[in-house]
């Protein structure tokens, strides 16, 4: 099979923005039409969500089990299995998002807070980037959670956890991405 007829050098496959219209202005998101101008000299709509980030956690207990929430999410309409997460308030850090949510989310803290990477949601259409965590030495203090935000917290152990996301029980993409890259990296020893 010759792959190499599809091969591009990166200079040659960028899309260039010639203009942007703002189509919605929400809380949560930002969406824009932009006309491009592609590669071969064409040009073509893009629809853009923008998006200031989130960060989410994968907090793992001393017992090897990882903190989980179930929420009903409205878009899906229905409740979902996912670990902890929450948005990027303007001018705040990932990091600081993510020892907030986490404190909010679960009423712990962690002593060490280990960043394992981001995570583009929908590549698509969203510039969304989701920072990834890794807690540890987690500390229970009195929860403190957002008065319109109803989880329910549990703690499922990492295999067990493993397991549903291979059995396609849990489909939220960032407990998918955040919990195998933890696993795998909890069974290297790099943590």
């Amino acid at each position: 099979m010759d792959l190499t007829s599809r091969n591009f050098d990166d200079n040659t496959i960028i899309e260039r923005k010639i203009s942007s219209d703002p189509v919605f202005d929400g809380c949560v998101i930002k969406v824009f039409r932009d006309t491009v101008s592609l590669p071969n000299g064409n040009t073509a709509t893009r629809e853009v969500v923008r998006h200031n980030g989130a960060a989410c956690i994968v907090a793992i207990t001393d017992n090897e089990e990882i903190l989980t929430v179930r929420q009903y999410r409205y878009a899906l309409g229905r409740i979902t299995l996912e670990i902890p997460a929450g948005k990027i308030d303007p001018g705040e850090s990932p990091d600081t998002c993510a020892i907030r949510e986490l404190a909010e989310e679960t009423g712990f803290t962690a002593e060490k807070l280990t960043y394992i990477g981001e995570l583009h949601t929908s590549v698509g259409f969203c510039d969304e980037v989701i920072h990834m965590y890794i807690a540890t030495g987690l500390v229970h203090h009195e929860l403190s959670p957002d008065e319109d935000e109803f989880l329910t917290l549990s703690a499922i152990p990492m295999e067990k956890l493993e397991e549903m996301i291979l059995a396609g029980e849990i489909t939220d993409s960032k407990t998918i991405s955040a919990v195998l890259k933890a696993c795998a990296l909890y069974r290297r020893g790099e943590l």
